[in-house]
């Protein structure tokens, strides 16, 4: 009986949890307006925009806003949401307002940035990019300069104005078009980077003294190393942007590297896509899991559930100074040298926008040094964040004045002075970045099952020649197939073409490392 009891308290104590720790409410308040945001930002990001631009705001014009928030998911998720919710606002206008009839290659060209400006498709085209066509969204806050940009040439996204009202902030000594390779905003201004991320390893210090790993990872390759098989904590992704761009960096720096090893001469961008694919499919054999969240192996490397993982930069600066706190020194986040850039989270304004006057207003405040503080400094410092440290690195030059570094939660970080040591190059993969995720899905996720064992074998056996050169042979996702028949199937107007694929490729890995395992153990 005391033990049904114990776990009907237990059972009720996982469900209540969250409530409980969940931070109080602010109280209902009156309001002039509303400003509707889509973000996959998280709750504290979105309590101290809300807080602070609620100030800000009223202080200027004696208005109350309110900021409804809409999180459908991860950057993904709206991506799909963005898409089909304005082909279906078009389609109303083009049908009802215009009075022409709805096609297969009307709803393909609208926000088609190549589509044929001559033909019925191209007329489609422009009568979008000349609509107020919208979708009751205001803003799009938050993602990557990859989804923001692609918003952008599908015209979803449109100029706020800032350009033009705000010349003084747009200058390099401020707030530059690029760094490292990288957009730090629209050269249009349909978005603007008004934060910076990095990518990197996390660790927990007491699991690698368990796997007698005595160097800490420092290194993307690192995480191929077969002690970590089934200790590495991996996010799908095709289901988060940073992740994705993660990966991107692993590819960018395997390319670099051959680059260097090649002396610029050769192919050395499908040589170093074929390495990284490599380091990637020995990492997903390595992995434990593959989740939808970015945030859960930051939780199981923490809890010492997995020795190692990815992570975006903040998510492992804020855990690694929590768990410091409580006095728990076991979790480490490490940026690898050469191993990645800085990239940024932008806003931007959706067309046909309920209230862009107030969007622009948002757009504007996220960029002042008002709305940058809110990013770094410490909550409770005067200017920075009521509740929450966001532990996020802000995007304009003027930040990082000796006069805030005592207000600062990363005062060491300098992120314009450490830029060099990486450069990215968009042409690399940058018109891949959607295949990028794809292989990585099919290579690793959907057959995850059959490359552990696969791996497990080769372990065992020490990696015999015959069956190594099965378990690499990645030619089915080299860069040229990639950029032929994997783009032509993700970009088919027939969605089916993809499916017909991912399955044609899924069971073309599933065999082979079927095959791998199978030669391995006959060699053991």
């Amino acid at each position: 009986m005391f033990g049904r009891i114990a776990l009907v308290f237990a059972l009720v104590l996982v469900v209540a949890l969250p409530f409980l720790l969940r931070p109080p409410e602010e109280a209902p308040y009156d309001y002039d307006e509303v400003l509707v945001i889509v973000t996959p930002h998280n709750e504290a990001i979105r309590h101290e925009f809300s807080h602070g631009f609620r100030r800000w705001h009223q202080e200027r014009t004696g208005r109350v806003v309110r900021i409804d928030w809409r999180i459908p998911g991860g950057t993904s998720e709206i991506a799909r949401m963005l898409a089909s919710e304005y082909q279906a606002a078009f389609r109303n206008y083009w049908t009802r307002e215009l009075g022409r009839s709805w096609s297969r290659s009307v709803a393909g060209a609208f926000d088609n940035p190549d589509a044929d400006p001559d033909s019925t498709e191209g007329a489609a085209r422009r009568a979008f990019l000349e609509s107020n066509v919208g979708i009751g969204i205001d803003l799009f806050f938050g993602g990557g300069s990859f989804e923001f940009g692609r918003q952008a040439r599908a015209g979803r996204l449109v100029p706020a104005g800032l350009l033009e009202t705000r010349p003084e902030w747009f200058r390099d000594e401020s707030f530059p078009l690029e760094v490292g390779g990288e957009p730090f905003r629209d050269a249009e201004g349909r978005w603007f980077g008004v934060v910076m991320s990095s990518f990197g390893i996390i660790y927990n210090t007491v699991s690698l003294e368990r796997l007698g790993i005595e160097s800490a990872p420092d290194r993307w390759e690192d995480l191929a190393d077969p002690r970590f098989f089934g200790e590495l904590a991996l996010a799908d992704p095709t289901k988060s942007g940073s992740i994705a761009k993660a990966f991107e960096m692993v590819i960018q720096e395997q390319i670099q590297l051959s680059q260097a090893e090649m002396d610029g001469e050769g192919d050395y961008v499908a040589v170093g896509w074929e390495r990284a694919m490599g380091l990637i499919q020995a990492m997903g054999a390595n992995a434990r899991y593959f989740t939808d969240s970015a945030s859960q192996p930051i939780v199981d490397v923490a809890l010492g559930d997995a020795a190692a993982g990815m992570s975006i930069d903040f998510y492992g600066r804020f855990q690694e100074e929590t768990l410091t706190r409580r006095g728990a020194d076991r979790f480490r986040y490490v940026t690898p040298l050469g191993g990645s850039t800085l990239s940024v989270d932008p806003v931007g304004m959706l067309r046909g926008a309920p209230n862009p006057e107030l969007a622009r207003a948002f757009i504007e405040y996220t960029i002042s040094l008002e709305g940058q503080k809110l990013w770094n400094f410490r909550p409770g410092t005067e200017g920075g964040p009521q509740r929450f440290a966001l532990r996020r690195i802000p995007v304009r030059k003027e930040f990082y004045n000796e006069d805030w570094r005592h207000l600062r939660s990363d005062p060491e970080v300098q992120p314009y002075e450490t830029t060099e040591d990486f450069v990215y190059h968009p042409e690399w993969t940058g018109p891949l970045f959607r295949e990028m995720s794809f292989i990585v899905r099919i290579m690793c996720l959907d057959v995850h099952d059959e490359l552990r064992e696969a791996w497990r074998q080769l372990i065992r056996a020490d990696f015999p020649p015959e069956a190594t050169a099965v378990f690499s042979d990645l030619s089915r996702v080299s860069h040229d197939e990639a950029s032929r028949t994997i783009t032509a199937a993700l970009r088919s107007p027939d969605p089916l073409d993809e499916v017909r694929l991912a399955r044609e490729l899924g069971a073309h890995f599933r065999e082979q490392y079927r095959r791998a395992a199978h030669l391995a153990m006959r060699g053991q």
